[in-house]
């Protein structure tokens, strides 16, 4: 394999627009700028593959080769729910961006959410020849008995998600405990009270850590949580579920709604219209989004490390590669908060 040219500060001043001391500061995580021009800085020298001497150094403390002698080939599992697709969109980028400054490749597989019977998955793993590959990354909202499938191989596999009771694997997920306090004390300094939770709390444990994290946000602003006035089920139907978002809407008077998951933003909307009530004029609202929503761009939501959580996991991948014997270890990403316009102080 050719070598890459090297990258130098130079040319990330240029392509950037900023000073090479900019640039520099960015990379050392000093401070003397803002968060948007740090993200710029880093993203840039992540897709140009330029790394600071104390990377490299940390590259070589932890064993992982920066010029491996094969290239390695790695699975990407994925749910057929369609509601994964943005969602692991993004994951896939930041692990082809990471692992192609290695040489390395990926293969997307998408596993079945519902199985009939046992027979099923073990043929679709032998049709994919999934223990011959140099690993597996396992993404969120894939089926229980697939994911303990997928853990059973004796290949390096990592959790892009958050792991089971005595999971032996490694993870990376990003921190959405966090973003749900972040949201809840959002509202709370804008003096919401009559907050309205919105989402599933079952099925998947980063739903269920949602919901946790909404309950311990509230006790921690001294406002007590009743299961009752928040919607916690899928309803069935996305009539059914519209029909008791407004039910609820108008027996408890909410003037927030903290909607948790991504998919039931546009429904939520739906429902606020057809209420006539407007956001944020009579109704506040904080959205878990995956990325930037094109049918609301100014969207008060924290921020999800979803890419970057995916380049994470590579290089967790690679470290797990290099070091087979060492022990397990769990990441949580943590981002900042986009006050957006629709929440209105009351």
């Amino acid at each position: 394999m050719r070598k890459k040219k090297s990258v130098t500060l130079k040319d990330l001043s240029v392509k950037s627009g900023l000073s090479v001391q900019t640039v520099s500061k960015a990379l050392r995580g000093l401070t003397g700028m803002s968060e948007e021009s740090r993200h710029q800085i880093q993203t840039l020298a992540e897709e140009l593959g330029y790394r600071t001497k104390d990377q490299e150094r940390a590259h070589a403390v932890e064993r992982i080769p920066l010029h491996p002698r094969k290239p390695l080939r790695f699975k990407m599992v994925v749910s057929d729910k369609h509601e994964t697709f943005d969602m692991n969109q993004l994951i896939l980028s930041g692990l082809q961006q990471k692992l192609s400054e290695y040489g390395h490749s990926i293969e997307l597989l998408t596993i079945p959410y519902r199985l009939e019977h046992d027979a099923v998955l073990r043929n679709w793993a032998n049709v994919h020849q999934l223990e011959y590959c140099d690993g597996v990354f396992i993404t969120p909202m894939i089926g229980r008995e697939q994911e303990a499938h997928l853990l059973g191989y004796a290949i390096p596999r990592l959790l892009i998600n958050f792991p089971g009771p005595a999971a032996e694997a490694d993870s990376v997920a990003w921190d959405v405990g966090t973003a749900i306090h972040k949201s809840v004390r959002q509202l709370l300094s804008k003096g919401h009270t009559r907050i309205m939770y919105v989402g599933e709390i079952d099925i998947h444990r980063g739903f269920v850590l949602r919901w946790q994290s909404f309950t311990a946000a509230m006790k921690e602003g001294g406002i007590p949580v009743d299961s009752d006035t928040h919607l916690t089920d899928s309803c069935g139907s996305r009539e059914n579920w519209t029909a008791e978002l407004i039910r609820k809407m108008r027996r408890y008077e909410p003037t927030a709604i903290l909607c948790a998951l991504s998919y039931n933003l546009a429904w939520t909307y739906h429902a606020c219209a057809l209420l006539g009530k407007r956001i944020p004029d009579d109704i506040s609202l904080i959205s878990l989004q995956h990325a930037e929503n094109a049918f609301v761009p100014d969207l008060s939501r924290p921020l999800l490390m979803i890419r970057e959580a995916g380049i994470r996991a590579a290089e967790r991948m690679l470290w797990r590669v290099a070091n087979p014997n060492m022990p397990y270890e769990h990441i949580l990403l943590q981002g900042s908060f986009c006050e957006g316009s629709t929440v209105k102080v009351i």
